[in-house]
């Protein structure tokens, strides 16, 4: 990961199997390429982060407890548009049909257009619904439960097409010409992905060239997966642009254009169909000489990826509330079959391998919600840089819910596997796990796929010592400066690092959340540990830390588990309490409690294999493996099957 890349050097040579990553023919350019880009899209902080904190040593629990309500009027604004909207889902669309036939049917995108579905976060001063983020979610929540293709109809268009970042960035004529024509029914896309490029936009291929006039830009070459794509009116396009000189080097440029899709020399070659989500409207598009007015630049030229960037952060924040909607179907489900499913005397939910499947179901749940709702608050808010806690909620709850529908199946046994139409048609209760199944693994990939999530989280988590570091490596600096830099350092670091060590001896007091103070006592002491981890693992790999992808996932799954436990017992003593604000006779009801003590028990464990595996694994085996495979040193036990593919 380039992005990750070390300022400290070092003369000592990593083992072998960690120069693969260099054997490509341009490797070292690409590399650098791609960390210019990026870089160069990236922004400091200006606001609190809670996950940030976290990296460096600071547990701050004032900024999620009291837990974030949404207040009753908004709730009620949200209410008039989502309860009549999905009692015609309910009448109007059977999600087995739509994943059977890859089609939404046409009443429904005609009603989505008629109620302005299309047009949820649109501000009202352009037509829209200006719905809050916990608003948008909480549609999303209820139609990804019922319908994945059809969630992905409305959250591709809103969080990640031409509304979320034509409203942030646009000027006011491109938001005055194309905001109103949402809540007139215009869907859009985004197109950035291309066949040989994905999480490396600095390989771009796509060009746009301005014309002599400079009136408009010539637009040519292919975007891949472009959800929406096959039905938008209008869309976002990245492409490379003219360099620009920086400091003697040439930068490569990303923009983003607005573009309308009926302009000529767009083709649809393809509409991609996928091992779930039958329902989506996915494209392979290809551009030829399309002229795209110079007014539609979006932002400024050259700011495409950081603009990206920046609207993904929001953006992101569908798919937690997604999987939490496919996370409480499972739950249904899971609790509905365990009772009523007789094996062996007794009902299947009451044997103990059973019981461990609902425990967790039911309580990662309840963290899925949690990290959804906290994180669609401080959106709303617009008070937190919310870049690392919706990266984190997009990692945990992409992850909890595939693990969650594994565990449903494993319960729903051979009706898990089959299709609910099959079901149906013989006579038993649809429930969709399959489908479910098919539906949700696409979310551990797509907007940043886990993998990458925690490289994202890794640089963010290291940028305070990178920025400390910086005088040391200018190469501007004198040696005096360079001296005193790396003096500063030293008496810097050795403060920081033995406040860390003792600080996490002795945890504070956290007697409002009395029932689940020890998990806070637990994240702020591990909070100082991880930060030492990492600040340990900066100073011992230095440049070839980028390479220590498996130890950087720990680290990074270490800082998501204290989030999502910090979220969870916030969020758990709300419930609480706000049940028995309402209602005198819960005043015993301690069930959220139950469910988020239960949680932080198994994140607890989680925490503690990954601080035990950073130096006690496997990694350099497996690398040693992994490098001889792609070597063809085990190509002989591939043999005794019907090969599939290009030949050798």
């Amino acid at each position: 990961m380039s992005t990750l890349q070390d300022p400290l050097k070092t003369e000592s040579q990593e083992e072998d199997v960690h120069n693969m990553a260099e054997t490509a023919a341009g490797g070292n350019e690409q590399k650098r390429q791609a960390l210019e880009v990026t870089e160069s899209a990236r922004k400091d902080y200006q606001l609190p982060t809670f996950g940030g904190q976290l990296f460096v040593g600071k547990f701050a629990p004032e900024m999620l407890f009291p837990f974030p309500k949404q207040s009753a009027e908004d709730r009620r604004v949200g209410d008039q548009i989502i309860d009549p909207f999905i009692s015609f889902l309910e009448k109007n669309l059977d999600p087995e049909e739509v994943d059977a036939s890859r089609t939404i049917p046409q009443v429904v995108i005609d009603e989505m257009k008629r109620t302005g579905i299309f047009a949820l976060k649109v501000p009202k001063e352009y037509g829209g619904l200006g719905l809050s983020q916990i608003n948008y979610c909480r549609l999303v929540m209820k139609v990804a439960s019922y319908c994945g293709g059809t969630a992905v109809l409305i959250s591709a268009h809103q969080s990640i097409g031409v509304p979320q970042p034509l409203k942030m960035f646009g000027t006011e004529e491109q938001k005055k010409k194309f905001l109103p024509r949402f809540r007139e029914g215009s869907i859009s896309a985004f197109a950035l992905t291309e066949p040989d490029v994905g999480s490396d936009p600095a390989q771009m291929g796509c060009v746009a060239e301005l014309s002599e006039d400079g009136s408009h830009y010539i637009l040519n070459g292919e975007k891949l997966w472009c959800t929406n794509g096959t039905l938008a009116d209008i869309i976002v396009v990245m492409a490379k642009t003219k360099p620009k000189i920086v400091k003697g080097k040439e930068r490569k440029q990303i923009t983003a254009f607005i573009l309308e899709m009926n302009t000529p020399g767009i083709e649809m070659l393809h509409r991609c169909e996928f091992m779930g989500l039958g329902g989506i409207y996915n494209g392979f598009i290809k551009f030829t000489n399309v002229k795209i007015p110079a007014e539609n630049v979006l932002w400024a030229e050259g700011r495409g990826l950081a603009l990206a960037l920046s609207t993904i952060n929001t953006g992101r924040l569908t798919l937690p509330a997604a999987c939490t909607g496919a996370a409480k179907q499972c739950l249904s489900i899971a609790r509905r079959w365990g009772n009523s499913r007789i094996q062996w005397g007794l009902p299947i939910g009451l044997h103990e391998s059973s019981r461990e499947k609902i425990a967790f179901i039911a309580s990662t749940t309840l963290a899925m919600e949690a990290i959804t709702w906290l994180t669609c608050a401080w959106a709303d808010q617009k008070n937190i840089d919310i870049r690392i806690e919706a990266a984190m909620a997009k990692l945990f709850c992409t992850e909890a819910i595939w693990k969650i529908v594994d565990m449903t199946m494993q319960l729903r046994g051979g009706r898990g596997y089959e299709k609910g139409r099959s079901l149906a048609a013989r006579g038993e209760v649809p429930y969709p796990v399959e489908r479910i199944m098919r539906d949700c693994r696409i979310n551990m990939i797509l907007e940043g796929s886990s993998e990458i999530m925690r490289l994202f989280l890794a640089r963010e988590a290291m940028d305070p010592h990178l920025k400390r570091t910086s005088e040391l490596i200018n190469p501007k600096a004198s040696m005096g400066e360079k001296i005193k830099a790396a003096l500063t350092l030293t008496t810097f670091y050795s403060s920081w690092y033995l406040e860390q060590a003792f600080a996490g001896l002795n945890a504070s007091s956290y007697g409002e959340i009395k029932p689940l103070e020890e998990h806070f006592r637990f994240i702020e002491k591990n909070s100082h540990k991880l930060a030492r981890k990492i600040f340990g693992a900066m100073a011992k790999y230095r440049e070839n830390l980028e390479r220590r992808q498996m130890l950087l996932g720990r680290l990074m799954d270490i800082g998501t588990d204290l989030f999502a436990m910090a979220a969870t017992c916030s969020y758990a003593i709300s419930l609480r309490d706000h049940a028995q604000k309402e209602d005198a006779s819960a005043i015993n009801d301690n069930s959220s409690v139950e469910l988020a003590d239960y949680f932080c028990i198994m994140a607890r464990r989680r925490v503690e294999d990954n601080f035990y595996a950073l130096s006690n694994n496997d990694d350099k085996q497996a690398n040693v493996i992994a490098k001889k495979t792609l070597e063809k040193s085990f190509r002989w036990l591939e043999e005794g099957v019907v090969w599939m593919g290009p030949n050798e």
